[in-house]
């Protein structure tokens, strides 16, 4: 049993730690949210209060963190991981960041003598709660190896992709092609239903045939057909659109970075903006279906990115895990 140093206690890194908890492990959190903390608590992970002490002793530490500039400031900050840490614990960074980020934390890491992967997640809450996530796990053979015994109990897949940042170029295509997916199935969902298909029916016919596809199965944006799906639940979120955004700007910046052309990818993120600028930021990411069926007022933004009557909890720039990956999702 080992000793985890855990710096994120979102929506997926709270489950993620419970699981490494169940499994046996000792799990020392941190998050900047104390409700976060607090509920990770409820689940036995030792709270503590700064990233120093969630490092101290550890064997291996993962992050699970929104943004690059987040991983960077834990990790290469003066009071972030790697002034804390031992130069023996194995880093595992799995957030979805961009490659920059990702290439400077396994070159900080390095230099410092540490051993480091990047290992972002798809499978979402859900997965994360059910340990069923599916980790892409980016660095050298042995510390790729190492990690994933470490990874088991939280995941259902554990894949090697490569040298470094390679998980993150594997998540950030993944997340591409599911936001992708998402909108057309959102626009064969509505175009259905107005030519009289029962809900029900079309969606039984589109799992089975050549219309199919995760989004399709879990996050059907009409409600009443997928339990999973956030539509059954005014788009309370399970993966936000803000998150959403960020993710699929992500692929296109390294796409411009490669000189990729995504026509498509750049018209759903455009789709996605429109949500985030309807204050729509903080729900689900499926209802990007409004934008088809019209029921987005998008004259009714509140100009802060949250719709009315949403809230989100305060999260100061830094390392906060509220929402981080609803992964993640990320299933993400």
């Amino acid at each position: 049993m080992a000793a985890v140093g855990w710096v994120g206690l979102g929506n997926m890194g709270g489950y993620m730690s419970a699981n490494m908890v169940k499994a046996g492990h000792t799990v020392r959190g941190y998050d900047l949210n104390p409700a976060a903390v607090a509920a990770a608590g409820g689940q036995g992970v030792q709270p503590v209060d700064s990233i120093a002490a969630a490092v101290d002793g550890a064997d291996v530490v993962f992050t699970m963190l929104p943004k690059g500039e987040h991983s960077r400031s834990v990790y290469l900050g003066p009071d972030g991981v790697l002034a804390h840490a031992g130069t023996d614990t194995l880093l595992v960074d799995s957030s979805t960041i961009d490659i920059e980020s990702a290439q400077a934390l396994h070159d900080a890491a390095a230099a410092a003598g540490f051993r480091f992967v990047d290992a972002p997640v798809s499978g979402g809450i859900s997965g994360a709660e059910a340990g069923t996530l599916t980790f892409m796990v980016g660095g050298e053979s042995g510390p790729v190896q190492e990690a994933a015994a470490y990874i088991e109990p939280m995941a259902g897949n554990i894949i090697p992709t490569g040298g470094a940042t390679t998980g993150q170029a594997a998540k950030i295509c993944n997340n591409l092609m599911l936001f992708i997916n998402l909108a057309a199935t959102s626009e064969g969902a509505v175009l259905a239903n107005r030519l009289g298909l029962d809900k029900q029916v079309f969606w039984d016919i589109a799992s089975v045939s050549s219309g199919d596809s995760w989004a399709l199965r879990t996050w059907y944006p009409i409600p009443g057909v997928v339990a999973s799906a956030a539509s059954n639940n005014d788009f309370a979120p399970t993966f936000t659109a803000e998150l959403a955004n960020k993710d699929i700007n992500l692929a296109i910046a390294a796409a411009r970075d490669t000189g990729t052309p995504l026509e498509i990818g750049e018209h759903v993120q455009q789709l996605f903006q429109r949500l985030v600028d309807a204050g729509q930021a903080a729900r689900d990411c499926s209802m990007i279906v409004s934008l088809v069926d019209g029921s987005l007022n998008e004259k009714a933004a509140t100009g802060n990115g949250t719709p009315a009557g949403v809230s989100t909890p305060a999260t100061p720039a830094g390392h906060s895990g509220a929402g981080a990956e609803v992964s993640s999702g990320g299933r993400s």
